[in-house]
């Protein structure tokens, strides 16, 4: 049987983004990774997927790395910030670490203030070390 290449990808990042999305949704992790580092060629909020995918799947060295690297390609991804804190807590270690991500996530997007709110205030709960970290208040 004859083999066909393809030269060009004739899906767009979004559309990888999309279809790691679904094959995310259905539990196909693997899957999903494939298309979300295709992705991430032209899109970078593709890392914060990566990210997640990998917290799903309890690989959390691989998640931080991504969530980093989100980070580092959009340093206005509140996203990556909040998601990032939120492994630290949940690994327990560099909460004062977490605490300022997570208040930087609510400076860069204070329409998800609520959402990043409850993820400061368990790192808070958690955090024996009494750090106080003022957080911007939303217009």
């Amino acid at each position: 049987m004859p083999e066909i290449i393809v030269i060009d990808d004739p899906l767009s990042p979004e559309e990888h983004i999309n279809l790691g999305v679904a094959y995310e949704t259905k539990g196909e992790y693997d899957n999903a990774i494939k298309e979300y580092k295709v992705a991430a060629k032209g899109l970078p909020v593709a890392y914060l997927y990566l990210g997640n995918v990998y917290f799903r799947k309890n690989e959390l060295a691989e998640a931080e790395k991504y969530y980093k690297k989100a980070i580092e390609k959009d340093k206005r991804n509140a996203d990556a910030y909040n998601n990032l804190a939120w492994l630290y807590y949940k690994k327990g270690e560099n909460l004062d670490e977490a605490e300022s991500l997570v208040s930087r996530a609510i400076e860069l997007d204070p329409l998800k203030r609520d959402i990043y709110q409850d993820t400061l205030e368990k790192i808070r709960d958690e955090n024996a070390s009494g750090t106080l970290v003022v957080v911007p208040s939303g217009p």
